[in-house]
């Protein structure tokens, strides 16, 4: 092992104060902070909030505290539909409703894996995965699609926001801590050799509390309805007992087995024209499997902007903590200059990235919209769920550049794809490891 010698410290220490532009970026760095001293003011100009194709969205949406994104980004593109059809002003679909089937299948999925590792020791790596967070706020596109299908959706307005949807951290803490204990009994039965039966019994005694917690923390979800509400022409309007499936099918509609998930993931043990799906990822048990088409990112973003010049947002999941600007909302790939800054080169592939955990899909968007200039695509529209305080009015600007680099996957309908890609989808997908970056959750 090499250790410092204060000799070679102090060198350092005498050769940062004889550079006297260093000394000039300590005084900014330290009373501004590194974001704000290397932001870059051509970032903003090379990214205005113009693009050739804007759909039309209505307000943003605020995801509060919570880490709800996958499921506020699917909700918005059923948004965006609603509004148009019914010539809605301000309406939301309750994300409420969505949050709390998805705990209550989570814990349920949750118990499965438990069981399935219940003769591995706790210092196993699957074990230890599954302890480290027994649940979370976050999800993929198709746990998503399980949980439309299974319980459908219901107006905000039916189940509205709670505190603890709104701001998550302690109904996670509670819950985690519940599961870990449940993780206890359900292994001790298993090496005590408990019937079927028996393990059965206690299983449903244990939802039965997680239920509770659930329906204490974010309400009860509602069975049947009336949805009411006046139109932007001020007619009024009245739809009586209904229930969240019959309300998707009538007013959503969407088949969303026509949808497939498309992923840039450039790394060597991920070939392109691949399926692939990850070892204990999902949320209700015999849903729909997460399953994705790995494809080189010409055609990623061609089939973006093909369901966009169709009129239809796209779900889409990237990095976005990696070079954007928060409260003005560019994602841009010189957003900030932190090399010159520092002096320091932090170039990396996108594959090295991936491999050496330096980025991952960290949060889910919707794209409605892209700046298409001779047959190129420049920039991108972005419907964040952060609110309407930060960007403009909710709204992102991301460079192409920057979907290149920090996006990992978008959701489209399958008539985009060719034959060939089609194909390739609907092939047995390979299985990836739990921890492998396809599968972080936004």
């Amino acid at each position: 092992m090499s250790k410092i010698e204060n000799e070679r410290t102090q060198a350092f220490r005498e050769a940062f104060a004889k550079n006297s532009k260093q000394v000039a970026l300590q005084r900014g760095v330290v009373k501004n902070g590194i974001r704000v001293s290397a932001e870059n003011v051509q970032a903003h100009v090379e990214n205005t909030p113009v693009f050739s194709i804007d759909l039309a969205t209505g307000k943003v949406a605020n995801q509060k505290q919570s880490g709800r994104c996958w499921m506020f980004a699917a909700l918005n593109t059923f948004r965006h539909k609603l509004l148009t059809t019914f010539q809605l002003k301000d309406f939301e679909l309750s994300q409420n409703y969505t949050f709390f089937w998805d705990k209550y299948e989570k814990v349920n999925y949750f118990y499965e894996n438990i069981l399935a590792t219940a003769e591995q020791p706790t210092s196993s790596r699957e074990v230890a995965f599954l302890m480290q967070t027994p649940q979370q706020d976050g999800g993929q596109w198709d746990m998503i699609v399980s949980l439309f299908q299974k319980y459908g959706v219901v107006p905000k307005a039916v189940m509205p926001e709670s505190s603890s949807s709104s701001n998550s951290r302690d109904l996670n803490n509670y819950l985690n801590k519940l599961l870990r204990k449940h993780a206890v009994l359900l292994r001790q039965m298993v090496a005590e050799e408990a019937t079927a039966e028996e393990i059965q019994a206690n299983r449903e005694a244990m939802l039965q509390e997680v239920y509770n917690l659930l329906a204490i923390s974010l309400g009860t979800p509602p069975e049947v309805f009336d949805f009411e509400y006046r139109d932007e022409e001020k007619n009024y309007h009245l739809d009586q007992d209904l229930t969240p499936q019959s309300f998707y099918e009538k007013y959503v509609g969407v088949n969303l087995d026509n949808y497939v998930s498309i992923i840039n993931a450039p790394t060597a043990d991920k070939p392109f024209m691949r399926s692939y799906t990850v070892d204990m990822l999902g949320n209700v048990v015999d849903g729909k499997q997460v399953k994705y088409l790995n494809l080189e990112m010409e055609d990623f973003k061609a089939l973006a902007v093909k369901q966009l010049e169709q009129g239809e947002s796209v779900w889409f999941g990237c990095d976005v903590g990696q070079s954007s600007t928060r409260d003005s909302g560019i994602m841009a790939l010189d957003a900030y200059d932190v090399e010159d800054l520092f002096d320091v080169d932090l170039t990396m592939t996108k594959a090295e990235r991936l491999d050496y955990g330096e980025s991952m899909m960290t949060h889910a968007m919707v794209l409605t919209g892209v700046d298409v200039i001779n047959e190129q695509a420049k920039k991108w529209k972005v419907e964040n769920s952060w609110g309407e305080k930060v960007g403009d009015k909710g709204f992102f600007v991301m460079s192409d550049e920057w979907m290149d680099e920090y996006t990992y996957q978008i959701v489209v309908r399958k008539e985009f794809l060719t034959p060939e890609q089609l194909s390739a989808f609907e092939a047995e997908p390979t299985v990836l490891a739990p921890w492998d970056p396809m599968g972080a959750l936004a």
